[in-house]
């Protein structure tokens, strides 16, 4: 059985450790010096940055999903049947978001995309399927 020196030393041991995680999780506040405006002389030459810059464009003409059984037993020559007609426009995206709409063309022997039509906000929002 322990003594009572003992108990008294580990309670306060206990007290401390309680103190000094209580000081750790305190909120201090701080204080940040206001940023100095700069000209905006600039700014338009700021923006060529961003016009110059490749984006990737993926088109889709439809989509299938297909069980990995399926998949495994697929060989050159099978055909996957997509889930839209052939009359429909495909889909332009800039990583998961429409942004267009068009039809598959032929351009000397390579394929292309003729643009329809570019969307709005409401209709480019980021694809979910």
């Amino acid at each position: 059985m322990p003594d009572a020196g003992t108990t008294q030393a580990v309670e306060e041991k206990t007290e401390q450790n309680e103190a000094a995680d209580d000081s750790k999780t305190q909120a201090q506040s701080v204080e940040f010096a206001e940023a100095d405006e700069t000209e905006n002389a600039d700014a338009g030459a700021s923006i060529d940055i961003l016009l110059d810059l490749n984006v990737p464009v993926t088109v889709a003409i439809g989509r299938k999903e297909v069980p990995v059984q399926r998949l495994l037993q697929l060989s050159p020559g099978s055909v996957l049947k997509l889930d839209k007609p052939i009359t429909a426009p495909a889909d332009l995206y800039l990583k998961d978001t429409r942004f267009a709409t068009g039809s598959i063309v032929v351009v000397d022997d390579r394929f292309a995309v003729r643009i329809k039509e570019i969307l709005g906000p409401a209709a480019a929002a980021p694809d979910k399927a």
